[in-house]
């Protein structure tokens, strides 16, 4: 047996024990599992795959996104569309300025690096807040509004990295309004265009048959190749594959009429087959970032740097939320004081944001501090985000008390 499938599965089979042991003691399973991964990597160093940017970007996120996506009403969606794209897009704007100032003021990085980092964390992590959300049964508009504004948030944040990334390793970039009005039109619009032709494709062609295997085969291809190609284009392959996941599950999956384009087994096939698709990663990204995490010398770069950044982290998310949500007060989506509560908190940051730093080129000022403090950010975001969002939502009223 090849030595890399061996691993793999050594590692699902202890990723299936963690969740055993997880749901018999009602334990946020994601954040047993980075505790595992750190646990591991400190017996062996040779445990198996680490995380690197195509493995986060072609393998784990295409499942993840869609299996999200295919659960979403647009009726839904479309309720809450304005508070969720002020979030997603002018939000992460205050969030990497605010992470920016703070690292440069309060922790005294250059000014180079600082950008990157506020740009790479400014996004709240779809990966982590959908596992969080599902490990722990909260349903409603609030968690539709956290989800969603993580899933379309990736739009602005990957343009804001792509800027900071260039102006940080030359040196003279130019942030003009044309450069950055025409570089968010192709990231948004083409990811929105490619997810939109893949979805109607793959809805169309289901359509044609009743075979439940030939249906989950199409949602396949159209949710991996819906990311590449947008990716392939420079596009958002995050909002090409949510946008392939709400065509496919608003019109084949969640329409109860006898004309929908997927057949009764198949709706019911495709759900669970996503369902699966979706478990397998997250066990697995969540357990590497653990056993990667463990491997970092967080040591060598002070307590102090790494919870100061995490405090940071936080701040940005509060200034995302808080002026945000009291400009929607008297507004149709007024979102109340509790809720922006539990918008901040539950902010995650995870598999996005190490992707995202795992593919910083080598020439860039303090890479390596960067990508230390990002995995410091992200592993104890999971740990004390994930550890205490059961009790704050069960002392505000959003979860049955024990």
């Amino acid at each position: 047996m090849d030595e890399g499938l061996r691993q793999i599965i050594a590692l699902l089979a202890v990723a299936m024990t963690v969740a055993i042991a997880a749901r018999r003691f009602r334990q946020p399973y994601t954040v047993g599992l980075v505790f595992v991964g750190a646990a591991l990597a400190s017996f062996s160093s040779n445990i198996g795959p680490h995380l690197t940017h195509d493995l986060i970007f072609d393998l784990i996120l295409p499942p993840l996104l869609f299996e999200a996506a295919l659960s979403i009403h647009w009726r839904e969606l479309k309720r809450d569309l304005a508070p969720i794209l002020l979030f997603s897009t002018l939000g992460s704007v205050l969030s990497m300025a605010t992470v920016t100032a703070a690292m440069t003021m309060a922790l005294h990085w250059p000014l180079a690096p600082a950008l990157v980092f506020g740009s790479l964390i400014a996004a709240t992590d779809p990966v982590s807040i959908i596992a969080m959300f599902k490990d722990i049964g909260m349903e409603g508009r609030l968690r539709l509004l956290i989800e969603s504004e993580s899933l379309l948030n990736d739009g602005a944040a990957a343009i804001l990295f792509g800027l900071s990334v260039d102006w940080a390793v030359s040196g003279d970039g130019t942030w003009t309004g044309l450069g950055i009005t025409l570089n968010l039109a192709r990231i948004v619009l083409g990811g929105l265009g490619v997810g939109a032709i893949f979805g109607g494709v793959a809805i169309l062609s289901a359509g044609r048959t009743s075979d439940h295997l030939i249906e989950s085969t199409l949602t396949t291809i159209a949710a991996f190749g819906s990311f590449l190609t947008a990716e392939y284009f420079h596009a958002s392959g995050v909002l090409a594959t949510v946008v392939t996941g709400l065509i496919i599950g608003n019109l084949g999956v969640s329409s109860k009429i006898r004309s929908a384009f997927l057949s009764p087994r198949g709706r019911e096939f495709v759900v669970s087959f996503w369902e699966f698709a979706a478990f397998l990663g997250n066990s697995l990204v969540f357990l590497l970032i653990g056993v990667d995490a463990a491997e970092l010398p967080f040591v060598s770069h002070g307590g102090w740097m790494l919870a100061g950044s995490f405090g940071v982290a936080l701040l940005g998310r509060a200034v995302t939320v808080y002026p945000l949500g009291l400009c929607l007060y008297r507004s149709p989506w007024a979102i109340s004081f509790k809720e922006l509560n539990v918008m901040w908190w539950g902010g995650l940051r995870g598999a996005l944001s190490l992707a995202l730093a795992l593919s910083l080129p080598a020439t860039l000022p303090l890479r390596q501090d960067i990508l230390v403090v990002t995995f410091g950010v992200v592993a104890f975001s999971i740990i004390a985000q994930g550890l205490t969002m059961p009790p704050l939502l069960r002392a505000l009223g959003y979860l049955p008390k024990d």
